[in-house]
């Protein structure tokens, strides 16, 4: 005899959040940034050394290489080795022809809006007291009398 079937199903376990993401549609940015980050952990060493931790590939378009550095400084001297970073490229798969270098300034630790979270910062006594005597001062001024033409 054959048993009965029964409706409870067995225990399936959720997918990770990543696993999820990467296996629809939907994930072709993700995979695409893990990719360029590949790349990137692949060129830079082959930079001279001062040059490693001043550069990030940003993007690869066809046969063209986008770096970033932070500034006009390290982007001279990036624009100095892009023929070793073609032949760096090549070396790994890639048929890049063109490299460009663009400057960005790195993103700053503070930021406005986080300073401002609390709302406006407390003006002392001392403050609010010479704010308050210029503005009597500025009431009390007499007005010019108007010039007749």
């Amino acid at each position: 005899m054959s048993e009965p079937k029964s409706s409870v199903r067995p225990a399936s376990r959720p997918k990770p959040a990543l696993d999820a993401v990467m296996a629809d549609k939907s994930g072709n940015p993700l995979r695409r940034a893990l990719w360029l980050d590949a790349l990137d952990r692949q060129l830079r060493p082959q930079l001279p050394p001062p040059l490693r931790s001043r550069c990030r590939l940003a993007n690869v378009d066809g046969e063209h290489l986008v770096f970033l550095v932070e500034s006009p400084v390290w982007h001279a001297k990036l624009r100095l080795a892009e023929a070793q970073l073609l032949d760096a490229a090549r070396s790994i798969g890639l048929k890049a022809t063109k490299v460009t270098v663009k400057t960005a300034s790195p993103t700053p630790t503070r930021s406005p809006t986080l300073d401002n979270r609390n709302g406006p910062h407390a003006v002392s006594a001392a403050t609010h007291k010479g704010l308050r005597d210029a503005l009597a001062a500025l009431q009390d001024l007499p007005s010019k009398p108007k010039r007749e033409t």
